[in-house]
């Protein structure tokens, strides 16, 4: 049993530092780059969710994708510090024997660390700058990471007692 619990603790760790890599990875992108990663994103959105899209005009399309671009960019701030939040909530819980209360926030703690250390390594990064905001819904999105792993926890136990 205890060889079990020491892989799921290299797993949940390794997955967590892989993200936390990935996250980096693209907060190292300089402001054009970082921009056209953005703009992709939103064009590909369009893509899915309206249906005459492609059928726009080139100009239209992208004046689209300029206009969502800022939703873009805080969803995708909001998401990848949710996973983390979900990532870190594993890895604490791997290694901490503590009420699952306790390990929610010492997840969150270490993800809203972590956030603003980004938010800190964008200040060295050409054209990009370090936003308290962005700290902020960062957090936010570790929390509701966290809270989405809490309540799927607790609904498969509850299902499962059934």
């Amino acid at each position: 049993m205890p060889m079990c619990l020491d892989y799921r603790k290299i797993i949940m760790l390794s997955l967590t530092v892989m993200w936390m890599a990935v996250i980096f990875w693209f907060s190292s992108a300089p402001a054009e780059e970082s921009s056209n990663m953005s703009l992709s994103a939103g064009r590909a959105a369009a893509k899915i969710f309206i249906p005459d899209f492609e059928e726009w005009s080139p100009r239209r399309q992208e004046a689209f994708a300029e206009r969502i671009d800022y939703p873009v960019r805080k969803t995708a701030h909001a998401g990848e510090f949710a996973a983390l939040g979900i990532l870190m909530l594993g890895t604490v819980s791997s290694f901490s024997k503590r009420p699952f209360i306790h390990k929610g926030i010492i997840a969150w703690m270490l993800t809203a660390f972590y956030a603003a250390t980004d938010e800190f390594h964008q200040l060295f990064v050409p054209g990009r700058s370090g936003q308290v905001s962005d700290v902020l819904l960062d957090s936010v999105g570790a929390a509701a990471g966290i809270f989405l792993y809490i309540m799927i926890k607790y609904l498969a136990r509850h299902f499962a007692a059934r």
